[in-house]
């Protein structure tokens, strides 16, 4: 089956829907909205005279089931403005879509049998025996705006999963079952990870745990870009409005900008204030601090400070997208004939650092949006370097164009990695830029002694680093690789005259630069080990008379059913060593 015939198939499977929801309900008791197909299926927003529940979902799917077996004939009708306002005059939402339909626009129904008629556009099935092989099951019900707008109705929209066999509902289902299991608003609260509080909506609190694998992602990411003669800059997390006028963000990105009134409390004062939701302008202030020769570029600033942007509540989704978050960002200063290189060597980082974690990516090129800033020659300029950098790299049209989602000041790389139950994120980005320089006035020294403008390439790898995390906690299932792990190695003293050489050995591991932890308290050995099973902690230590006596430990070792005994101490140092190291091999390695 096509693409396209799915999506016919699903869209009529939505009419199936809204006349079974009628049935149940009465057509007096039902204002029905919308029901467009989706990537897995399709859904309806209705108006209800009570709330849907779990409850109702089998006498729903019996009910569609019931109507295919008609087998009812699809007809298609072409009818006036007139005959259609009539048609739906009991019908809010149907009488508004009519209503802002164009005055010349050709409207359509669709008859299914003779009982149930929906505005829409089709093409739908002719009949509905062509849906009887159809494997569907009503994914979840929940809350939504009609149009989006909270101000507006409050509908109940239902979710139907709808497939053309029932294998492949069956895979589908599957697939839902393991993303449940690796979903990472579970998983980080599980193994104590991170939190959300009323009080900060979107803003994600880092617990002990999270905060100790937080700062191992960043050690990595440093110790590369250190190998790559990066320099790490902070900068101010509030700037006056002048910052951001002269950045084009408050033009461009106002709305999503937290706005913090100065003392007067006017919105139009001069000293009205705003929480950066990019660094872009604090590292031009950085750059311009001094006058440069060419002689010292590519200067490249990276950081790593906390930014800010508003997002409607309904958009939030756990760490995948918050009001919150640090993000990897740099800005590295060049002349023109440094783009092409530079941006290699920028694409060679996100290979190291993707390929570290398993991960593959795709990169698409977006070009210049509606909303440029700039002078459109300058556009094309940094249009086609980039062209020619994906072309040389991945082979001419071997990589996805969008046309029109670049940045406001100039085009980009978006690179979208693939996780593992096959979804795709956007998290690193490369663009061009020849317009903030230009805005903020800035240049170098060329060899000739003439002030030119540098051209500045945004980019980061991770993007934001709590999405990035987020992703790493699903793909890993919470059971992260040994040298990113929270905790690397847990102790469990059998009893606590065995808390001595527990501590002997957290202090050996300690000083080789591991990160460990002890449970010294009384309690049941098998409450200590599960505890940190739960954990998933690489290795649990277990310790005893035989092991202190003889200068050994007993390993459990993640994943493995049956525990290490009687390892010597030298012999399970050299193993975490080795398991620590191993990382950092691969990274020397391919940075040399």
């Amino acid at each position: 089956m096509t693409e396209e015939v799915l999506k016919v198939y699903r869209h009529s499977m939505a009419h199936i829907l809204a006349k079974a929801v009628i049935e149940i309900f009465g057509a007096e008791n039902v204002q029905y909205a919308i029901g467009p197909e989706i990537a897995d299926g399709m859904y309806y927003d209705f108006v209800l005279p009570r709330n849907i529940t779990e409850d109702d979902y089998k006498t729903i799917e019996d009910k569609m089931r019931e109507i295919l077996k008609r087998k009812e004939d699809w007809t298609r009708k072409e009818v006036s403005r007139a005959e259609a306002l009539e048609m739906f005059k009991d019908q809010k939402f149907k009488t508004e879509l009519i209503q802002d339909l164009p005055e010349d626009e050709l409207i359509t129904v669709y008859y299914t049998g003779d009982d149930f008629v929906d505005l829409c556009r089709g093409p739908h099935v002719e009949n509905s025996k062509d849906l009887l092989q159809a494997a569907f099951k009503i994914k979840s019900n929940s809350g939504a705006y009609w149009r989006g707008d909270e101000n507006r109705d409050s509908l109940q929209r239902i979710y139907v999963y709808v497939f053309p066999d029932k294998n492949q509902l069956k895979a589908h289902l599957d697939m839902v079952r393991e993303a449940m299991e690796r979903d990472h608003k579970k998983l980080g609260p599980e193994l104590d990870l991170f939190m959300f509080h009323e009080t900060a909506p979107g803003m994600p609190y880092w617990l002990p745990r999270g905060w100790k694998l937080y700062r191992t992602l960043i050690s990595f990411w440093r110790d590369i870009h250190d190998r790559h003669g990066y320099q790490e800059i902070s900068a101010p997390v509030i700037n006056n409005r002048k910052l951001w006028l002269i950045s084009g963000h408050w033009a461009h990105y106002q709305n999503n900008m937290f706005i913090i009134p100065g003392m007067s409390g006017d919105p139009d004062a001069e000293d009205i204030m705003a929480a950066k939701p990019m660094n872009c302008p604090n590292a031009m202030n950085t750059y311009k601090r001094t006058i440069h020769s060419y002689k010292e570029l590519p200067i490249r600033y990276n950081e790593l400070d906390m930014v800010h942007r508003k997002e409607k509540s309904g958009q939030l989704n756990g760490l995948f997208r918050v009001q919150a978050f640090r993000q990897d960002d740099d800005h590295t200063f060049v002349t023109e004939n440094m783009i092409e290189a530079e941006i290699k060597d920028i694409m060679d980082i996100a290979d190291q650092i993707y390929s570290t974690f398993g991960i593959t990516y795709r990169a698409e090129f977006s070009t210049r949006p509606d909303d440029f800033m700039g002078d459109i020659e300058v556009w094309n300029q940094a249009e086609a370097s980039l062209k020619k950098i994906l072309d040389d790299k991945y082979g001419e049209g071997n990589y996805e164009i969008n046309e029109g989602d670049g940045a406001f000041y100039g085009p980009k790389i978006d690179l979208q990695i693939k996780d593992a139950i096959g979804r795709e994120w956007q998290c690193g980005t490369i663009q061009l830029d020849f317009q903030l320089p230009h805005n903020f006035g800035l240049t170098y020294q060329d060899s000739d002694g003439t002030l030119k403008q540098p051209v500045v390439i945004h980019r980061a790898i991770f993007g934001s680093l709590e999405r990035f995390i987020g992703i790493l906690i699903e793909n890993y299932k919470g059971a992260f690789p040994f040298w990113l792990s929270p905790y690397q190695v847990a102790i469990v003293p059998i009893r606590t005259e065995h808390n001595a050489y527990a501590e002997k050995i957290f202090k050996d591991l300690e000083n080789m630069g591991l990160r460990v932890e002890a449970d010294y308290s009384d309690k049941n050995m098998n409450a200590k080990i599960k505890n940190y099973k739960l954990m998933k902690d690489p290795y649990i230590v277990v310790v005893g008379d035989k092991e202190a006596e003889e200068g050994t430990v007993s390993i459990n070792v993640r994943g493995q059913k049956n525990q290490m005994r009687n390892v010597p101490l030298e012999k399970f140092y050299a193993m975490c060593r080795r398991m620590n190291e191993e990382h950092m091999q691969e990274l020397i390695c391919s940075v040399d």
